[in-house]
């Protein structure tokens, strides 16, 4: 069964990369976003928004008031790397209340919703605004994670 969600970046790509294929006549430009070659789904891309239309996908509430005991102390997944982050180690916290720390230092609480090949997806707690935003980034951009 198709998924729209995870074939909502290819008209970006076909926009930023032009003469990639895509459908309409010769020389003329197509707009909006194409749909799916029939019976494939997407290429594994993270979504470009969040999901529209479906419930339980978002976080149930606000995140913890605080990070995790020892985030970034501790041995194993949480401790900050000279490595990118794996993909597939988020899999265990897809829809979980997960503590982030980039590489640059920032550090946020986050509920991923979609792992790509070198990326993850969901929403990010933004504490100034008290709410969730929907955001996606590269894995190599994390240094450590722990999910709750």
């Amino acid at each position: 069964m198709y998924d729209p969600r995870q074939n909502q970046l290819d008209w970006l790509g076909q926009l930023l990369f032009p003469g990639g294929g895509g459908g309409g006549f010769p020389g003329q430009q197509q707009f909006g976003p194409p749909g799916p070659p029939p019976g494939q789904g997407g290429g594994g891309q993270p979504p470009f928004g969040p999901p529209s239309g479906q419930g339980g996908y978002g976080p149930p509430g606000p995140p913890p008031s605080s990070p995790p005991y020892g985030q970034g102390q501790q041995a194993g997944y949480g401790q900050p790397s000279l490595f990118a982050v794996d993909p597939g180690a988020f899999r265990r916290c897809l829809y979980r209340y997960t503590w982030v720390r980039l590489n640059n230092g920032r550090a946020f609480w986050y509920y991923p919703t979609f792992i790509g090949r070198t990326s993850v997806a969901g929403y990010r707690w933004r504490r100034s605004q008290q709410r969730w935003v929907y955001f996606g980034i590269d894995t190599d951009r994390i240094s450590s994670f722990s999910c709750q």
